[in-house]
């Protein structure tokens, strides 16, 4: 059980390594191609702080590197949270509301109870 808990580990070491030299190599070339303001705030980065300026893929494709940087953008970490947070909010309303796709979350059809239908009916009945 060890020995295959050791094999996942550096199965997860490797991809992570390999995804830290994939994004330096991005990182490094973006940061030469522009300059280094965030592309929304424009906020300016340097010394300590160019840590916090980050290369947002504008089609959302980390292996779409062009060598013009076509698409990347600088974004600080702040920028960067909000634009995929908004993506996110939109993907959300993009589905169909509940109870309105031809099944819920249940597997059933579309609610059709209708608790109120015979209200004013048993209202009226009521009444003086």
């Amino acid at each position: 059980m060890s020995s295959n808990n050791n094999n996942v580990k550096q199965i997860v070491s490797k991809a992570m390594s390999i995804q830290r030299d994939r994004e330096n190599s991005y990182r490094e070339r973006a940061l030469k191609l522009f300059p280094w303001i965030c592309g929304r705030c424009r906020r300016e980065f340097n010394g300590k702080r160019l840590r916090e300026l980050t290369v947002h893929h504008r089609d959302h494709n980390h292996d779409n590197n062009p060598p013009d940087g076509s698409n990347w953008e600088l974004l600080c970490i702040y920028c960067h949270d909000n634009e995929h947070a908004r993506d996110q909010v939109a993907d959300a309303y993009d589905k169909e509301p509940f109870g309105k796709s031809s099944d819920n979350a249940f597997g059933d059809k579309p609610f059709d109870n209708k608790p109120f239908a015979g209200l004013a009916d048993l209202l009226k009945s009521k009444l003086p």
